[in-house]
């Protein structure tokens, strides 16, 4: 492995704030450098020639550090073990690009080195590191020769699974350990349906039904019964919010039953590059739109920053994944918090309430969750273009004194819109022995079991489940694969039959989930996979389990159904 030292991390300003963060734990601090540092990967060692391209990749951004830069004491952070973060794809890509194929991977960690007016050792330093990074995707090292971490690699284990020799109480422990949020008929169904394939379920089975079954993916609350001032309703909370499409639908082409939903637009020119030349031309066609916003609160509240960036992400990953393929076009975010109590701003009526020490507060959300989901858009190519944010906070009568309503779990809106073609809005018929084409990045350990951690209340779970469950974004996969989806939709004759969002269940959506059928087949199709086949980074230790690579969503994929190959629909006629 090499280490390379790069540019300053960071601006005066982004040091002066981490100076004051660091100075209100920490008296005796003085001062704070902060300079990135490369570590490469090699799988056979560089030629000199080889070694000056590497270092020129390296170089940009002001002026390397100084030797006096190097004062103080260490801290090193990197990204977590079993991640990648996206500028390493990205710089990994480049550098075999530029010939390096000796280059496995290469990483960046920026190294912080703390001044302070006396020695402060190893637990002082402990106690400040938290300050430094985000512990959903990051980790904090005393020296670099602990960064052989970020390259580990681990041989595949095997599938794990949950004896019900204890029966209920078994299930319960598995939930409670893998924070998948079942609920008591949920168990009850799970006793029953393996009690009648006289087996033990395995860890894959039941993240895979947690996260499909989850709040998050079934919408349980909105399809509830409900009861209003003691009067039971007919409708769903659904069902009335549909009202509105069902008294009027003129115009909507699609809604209430995909990943948005779609309404007739004018026609006109669309420009967009011809699949087979790359030139851009003119096609007059009706330029229907498609619309779509939703939430992303738990990971918002845990990690302001990623949070919203992968909530913009999932968004504009629905929206490319409408009917049979579709192009987001611009983005909106919103964002309702509590009080901000700003450091020396506070108003009479904003007091302290108290809340887990995981959660962020209003003002960290306020100040990092916007640049998130701004910067996510910015680097897939969608400008964000409207949004809000709001505060609110209040004591209602009759409430006991502890208890403040208010955005406390905030919310976090993505939303936006784009264009599909009128031939499109609508998903075909996939037939059987259909092949799905997943596009997407690799598996890791991370955004594990999101879909059932924002299916229970904010801080009442662990806080271990509450930060693995948060994903990592990354535009640049994203955006590979939207130019595959949009040269397919550009073909007049599309390919593709449907396409799926893998979304927060990532696999267990479109692989076990039924797709479209014929009328005549209505009993809808599944589509089995090898675990084992699924990409996943050798080095992410976390990905050897079947659990995670089969159940993270870390790879911002989708999924896309092509017809039969010749050969399987032979063999069927035969």
């Amino acid at each position: 492995m090499l280490q390379i030292p790069g540019p300053p991390a960071l601006s005066a300003f982004r040091i002066a704030k981490l100076l004051d963060r660091l100075g209100a734990l920490e008296p005796a601090v003085t001062g704070l450098v902060a300079h990135f540092m490369h570590f490469a990967e090699l799988a056979q060692p560089l030629s000199a020639p080889e070694r000056e391209v590497l270092a020129q990749l390296l170089t940009y951004g002001p002026r390397p550090r100084a030797p006096a830069d190097a004062a103080g004491e260490c801290v090193l952070v990197v990204p977590r073990t079993g991640t990648i973060s996206p500028w390493s794809s990205k710089a990994t890509d480049i550098a075999r690009v530029c010939g390096l194929a000796g280059v496995r991977r290469i990483e960046r960690g920026i190294e912080y080195r703390v001044r302070a007016a006396r020695p402060l050792g190893s637990e002082r330093l402990a106690r400040l590191a938290p300050v430094l990074f985000d512990r959903m995707t990051e980790m904090a090292l005393s020296d670099g020769a602990q960064t052989a971490r970020l390259f580990e690699h681990a041989q595949p284990q095997p599938l794990a699974r949950v004896s019900l020799a204890a029966g209920r109480a078994a299930l319960e422990g598995a939930d409670r350990a893998l924070g998948l949020a079942l609920s008591r008929d949920e168990i009850d169904y799970l006793l029953a349906s393996f009690a009648l394939l006289a087996r033990d379920p395995s860890d894959v089975e039941l993240m895979m039904f947690a996260q499909a079954n989850s709040e998050h993916c079934r919408h349980k609350i909105f399809n509830a019964r409900w009861i209003i001032d003691g009067q039971a309703r007919e409708e769903s909370l659904f069902a009335m919010i549909r009202y509105t499409h069902a008294r009027n639908p003129a115009g909507v082409l699609s809604a209430y039953r995909d990943n948005a939903a779609v309404i007739a637009g004018t026609t006109g020119a669309r420009y967009f590059p011809d699949p087979h030349s790359g030139v851009y031309r003119a096609s007059t066609e009706p330029i229907d739109i498609l619309i779509k916003v939703e939430t992303h609160n738990h990971p918002t509240a845990i990690s302001p920053f990623p949070g919203a960036a992968t909530g913009a992400g999932g968004e504009i990953r629905d929206e490319g994944a409408t009917g049979r393929g579709a192009k987001p076009k611009a983005g909106l975010t919103g964002f309702s918090v509590s009080n901000l109590r700003i450091p020396g701003y506070e108003r009479p009526w904003e007091q302290e309430f108290g809340a887990p020490a995981r959660i962020a507060s209003a003002l960290d959300i306020m100040l990092e969750g916007p640049i998130g989901a701004a910067s996510f858009n910015n680097e897939f190519g969608r400008p964000a273009v409207c949004g809000y944010f709001r505060t609110f906070e209040q004591r209602a009568a009759g409430d006991p004194p502890e208890r403040v309503r208010g955005y406390h779990k905030p919310i976090m809106i993505a939303g936006g819109l784009g264009n599909v073609r009128r031939g499109h809005v609508d998903k075909a018929e996939v037939p059987v022995g259909a092949r799905l084409v997943v596009l997407g990045g690799p598996a890791m350990l991370i955004g594990l079991g999101g879909g059932a951690a924002s299916s229970v209340g904010s801080g009442s779970s662990s806080a271990d489940l509450d930060f693995a469950s948060v994903q990592r974004g990354n535009a640049e996969m994203q955006r590979r694969a939207q130019e595959v989806i949009d040269r397919c939709w550009a073909l007049d004759d599309l390919p593709s039959r449907s396409s799926m969002t893998s979304g927060r269940a990532a696999l267990p959506t479109p692989c076990p989930r039924p797709w479209p059928t014929a009328a005549a087949a209505r009993a809808s199709i599944c589509a089995p996979f090898r675990a084992r086949r699924v990409a996943c980074r050798r080095w992410s230790c976390g990905a050897t389990r079947p659990r995670s690579a089969t159940c993270s969503p870390s790879g911002r994929r989708r999924c896309r159904s092509l017809p039969p190959s010749p050969s399987a629909s032979a063999a069927r006629s035969r």
